[in-house]
């Protein structure tokens, strides 16, 4: 018990160090976390997923491909939502890439810069409930999330999707939907060969995770509005600890 208390303290020093380096979601499960776009922040079709999709492979034998459903709900955080949808909309995610993958933790994108340190030069309210807004959505796993700096008001492009539960960032990061379909194909990511980041974290792959189309989709039959996301990645390879 103990030994758990001090492991998460020192993860906790450390994701502090970070964030005065950079801005984004640096954080794992159980911490604080405070960095856009990987959180890491600079200054700055219309039918769901097909089950067979997220086994499809490419010519290149290599290369894995699928795709995966965002829900969004506007109504717990709608600057958000409308930020995101533009991004969407005008082609800003394709092409771009997942930079941090972190087991137990998330998976970060959306950073023109691919280091956690871009945006879309747009920044926006942050809605969650230490910054004034309220929005009980949890950081549960598949909950969609927007990396920020520690201004809270600094959340642009970069998103994060949680693995598991993170409780200590309910609060604190702008949730603002979940992975509805495709979930398996996220949790794929971990399989792709990374190496340690600043943070000396397991986390920056070696081959690019790439966002090769990002599109809104039919709404669900709540009315929340959907978005899709195909990607494409290698797997396999060793993880350099």
């Amino acid at each position: 018990m103990k030994r758990n208390r001090i492991t998460k303290a020192l993860k906790v020093m450390a994701l502090t160090v970070v964030l005065t380096l950079t801005c984004g979601v640096f954080a794992s499960c159980g911490n604080t976390h405070e960095n856009e776009g990987s959180p890491k922040t600079s200054d700055d079709r219309s039918t769901a997923v097909q089950e067979s999709e997220d086994t499809i492979t490419s010519a290149d034998e290599d290369i894995s491909v699928g795709s995966f459903v965002i829900t969004l709900r506007e109504d717990k955080a709608p600057i958000t939502c409308k930020n995101f949808k533009k991004l969407v909309n005008s082609g800003f995610y394709d092409g771009l890439t997942f930079h941090r993958v972190v087991a137990d933790f998330m998976a970060q994108g959306g950073d023109p810069e691919g280091n956690g340190t871009g945006g879309s030069g747009e920044r926006i309210k942050g809605e969650f409930s230490n910054n004034g807004v309220e929005n009980d959505l949890k950081h549960v796993r598949g909950t969609v999330s927007m990396a920020r700096s520690q201004d809270m008001d600094s959340a642009s492009s970069q998103f994060f999707i949680c693995y598991k539960d993170c409780n200590d960032l309910d609060g604190n990061y702008a949730a603002f939907g979940e992975v509805s379909e495709g979930m398996e194909v996220v949790d794929r990511f971990l399989n792709c060969e990374r190496t340690l980041n600043e943070i000396n974290e397991l986390a920056s792959p070696v081959y690019p995770i790439t966002i090769t189309k990002a599109e809104m989709i039919s709404a669900d039959a709540e009315g929340h509005e959907r978005a899709m996301f195909t990607v494409e990645f290698k797997e396999g390879g060793n993880n350099k600890a």
